[in-house]
């Protein structure tokens, strides 16, 4: 009689105990969207950046592209954002290019990319990034590259918030919260 009292209570402790041990192994809620890893970049304005301590805001909108053709999807998002004319949100475009390996290569495409640039445009809001691309997308815990991916990054590089492909109006809602959410 005194087994039978005993092994219920034994198999809740080790359920209890179980669940202590995989709360504590498994990452925060925080650290599974993925994390921007830190990086230096030239804006295109000349100026040098470190990413993500370089981030002036508490949370930054980041406009990530991958492939030339995704300008389409990128402008679809600032259009659909107000972006250019709403200024409580900081916001940068991020191109994320393989690195050639060679500082003469990042400056020929740097060049040409300030050679398509429309004027009136602020060139600083564009961060063209010079890294594995594989890497990149993998810290960052995005999917792939057929799309562009909107970010809403704190001050330490974590992913707060995220979106793929163009515009859409639920999508850009749930960022906005995110952007406007107080930090923890």
């Amino acid at each position: 009689m005194n087994r039978t009292i005993w092994t219920p209570t034994l198999a809740w402790l080790g359920a209890v105990a179980g669940a202590l041990m995989l709360a504590l192994a498994t990452p925060g809620e925080s650290n599974l969207l993925g994390r921007l890893p830190t990086l230096t970049a030239k804006r295109l304005d000349q100026q040098l950046v470190v990413l993500p301590h370089g981030l002036r805001a508490e949370r930054t909108l980041a406009l990530v592209a991958f492939q030339s053709n995704q300008r389409a999807e990128i402008d679809s998002w600032i259009k659909g954002l107000r972006l250019e004319s709403d200024p409580t949100i900081p916001w940068f475009k991020m191109p994320v290019f393989n690195d050639p390996g060679d500082e003469r290569a990042r400056d020929d495409i740097h060049n040409q990319m300030l050679a398509r640039h429309p004027a009136g445009r602020d060139p600083s809001r564009l961060i063209p990034v010079f890294t594995d691309r594989q890497a990149f997308i993998r810290a960052a815990g995005l999917t792939g590259t057929e799309h562009v991916w909107v970010l809403v990054l704190d001050r330490e590089g974590k992913v707060l918030a995220r979106a793929e492909g163009p515009y859409d109006e639920r999508k850009a809602q749930a960022l906005r919260e995110t952007l406007l959410a107080r930090g923890d």
